[in-house]
């Protein structure tokens, strides 16, 4: 078997390298280097590429040399277009060490019938930011520590009329993925008055053989009932800007909208007038339409918003950990013929 790696300045080779050893510690296991010359440089490209798709960046030309007898072909976060899957016709599998998506050309695999699998590396960890962001928003945390930072005493907040206790909140999650699942599970476990969830893909028998404490409602349900709406969605053609004026326009006035997911998935201009009219209570963002957020955005002026610099999947072990990771995930696969981490698996011919 050989095994390319495409390693660069965020997940260096040599953790794919040992992730592809762990795989199978015979196989030919050849390194190639997605260049950078910075961290800034590889977000600004990794940005790029999360906007306009694999074909946004340069891919190596070692890598399409290399592909050419490889079997498997694993990457962080250098772009998988369609003429280098074409370059690998022995190609069995391509795997990224990341939960997005958008570097890869996953139809271009699929049509080649290549398993693409990716690993959701920091599941936990955005998890747990999702429910602080709930808490930082409902009770005035970060307006807070902001305002006493500044030397005042601040007590009155554009939420004051409706501040409650989590206990007397419905937490709505919209996308029961990985993370999705790990944020129903710990909002019921701080005590929320119920957990409900909207998942075209998932079904409540699905939900109840897994034992989470989750109902399974339809979209404008869950907008239109929920205290606090978290998004888990991933950025598609079909996701772009579909929480919109309309959804947006069910929630209660008293309701906060929470998004560790992508920005893509919510319309920003009826989002903005949504907040600016207090339509709805207030939001909290990790995730904005365009990285750094210029300092004039629209977004920074609203009160009742809490944001945060696209953090919340930025711990220590997150990323060294991901390679071998991703090859738990493929093992799985290998050995089971099933993965929910196959992003085309149903689309596979047998």
């Amino acid at each position: 078997m050989k095994i390319v790696v495409i390693g660069d300045i965020v997940v260096p080779c040599e953790l794919l390298v040992e992730a592809a050893k762990h795989l199978d510690s015979r196989a030919e296991v050849v390194a190639v280097e997605w260049p950078n010359a910075s961290r800034q440089e590889f977000q600004h490209r990794a940005q790029n590429l999360e906007k306009n798709g694999p074909t946004a960046e340069k891919v190596p030309g070692e890598a399409y040399e290399q592909v050419a007898d490889a079997d498997v072909l694993l990457t962080h976060f250098c772009p998988v277009p369609e003429d280098l899957v074409a370059a690998g016709p022995r190609l069995k599998l391509i795997g990224t060490c990341r939960g997005g998506m958008e570097h890869i050309d996953v139809a271009a695999a699929t049509a080649r019938n290549i398993p693409v699998i990716h690993c959701i590396r920091n599941a936990e960890a955005t998890s747990d930011y999702a429910i602080g962001l709930m808490f930082a928003e409902a009770r005035n945390i970060a307006r807070g520590h902001a305002a006493l930072k500044n030397g005042e005493w601040r007590k009155d907040y554009p939420n004051s009329g409706y501040t409650t206790s989590m206990c007397e909140m419905t937490l709505g999650v919209v996308g029961l993925g990985n993370i999705g699942k790990l944020v129903a599970k710990k909002g019921a476990g701080v005590g929320m008055k119920q957990v409900i969830a909207y998942d075209p893909f998932v079904s409540q028998e699905q939900v109840d053989e897994q034992g989470l404490p989750v109902r399974m409602v339809d979209e404008d349900t869950l907008f239109s009932t929920s205290d606090v709406i978290s998004l888990h969605m991933r950025l598609t053609p079909e996701t772009k800007g579909c929480i919109g004026e309309r959804l947006l326009g069910l929630m209660k006035p008293t309701a906060y909208l929470i998004n560790t997911s992508r920005a893509g998935v919510v319309d920003k201009d009826a989002l903005v007038k949504a907040l600016a009219d207090r339509s709805i209570g207030g939001c909290a963002l990790d995730v904005f339409w365009d990285e750094p957020v210029a300092a004039d955005d629209p977004i920074l002026a609203l009160d009742n918003v809490t944001v945060s610099p696209h953090n919340a999947g930025n711990v220590v072990d997150a990323l060294p950990k991901s390679p071998l990771l991703l090859a738990k995930k493929i093992e799985e696969y290998w050995e089971t013929g099933k993965s929910d981490m196959v992003v085309n698996l149903k689309s596979l011919k047998a």
